[in-house]
């Protein structure tokens, strides 16, 4: 199975930084792209960010955390990390790792998720 874990999560204060990791192990045949969502209480789940996982590396951010949240990976350890300046109380959220991918050669491309690490955010 592809099994996706993450950490990093806390608590922290309002202006304050947090990095994420997501560290993908099983069986993985390839990641396309690897994402990060999250989910505040009462909220549906909200797409944040995304980055590719070829050699050429693209990202795109979702307009909340533009500016202030960025996603990167490691190949070697098929990991990806959100590092997440200037908190807000409103970042505060369970914070979810997806990927795309196959988990087997010639099978199709599927969603896979972590568990997910709790983020609050104080004022």
């Amino acid at each position: 199975q592809v099994r996706l874990v993450e950490s990093g999560g806390g608590l922290v204060q309002a202006g304050g930084s947090l990095r994420l990791s997501c560290a993908a192990s099983g069986s993985i045949f390839s990641i396309n792209a690897m994402r990060w969502y999250r989910q505040a209480p009462g909220k549906q789940r909200e797409w944040i960010a995304i980055i590719t996982s070829g050699s050429s590396t693209n990202t795109v951010y979702a307009d909340s955390v533009k500016g202030r949240f960025t996603i990167s990976r490691d190949n070697a350890k098929n990991t990806v990390y959100l590092q997440m300046n200037s908190l807000k109380p409103e970042d505060t959220a369970v914070y979810y790792c997806n990927l795309y991918g196959r988990a087997s050669v010639g099978s199709a491309g599927r969603d896979y998720w972590g568990q997910g690490t709790q983020v609050t955010v104080s004022s």
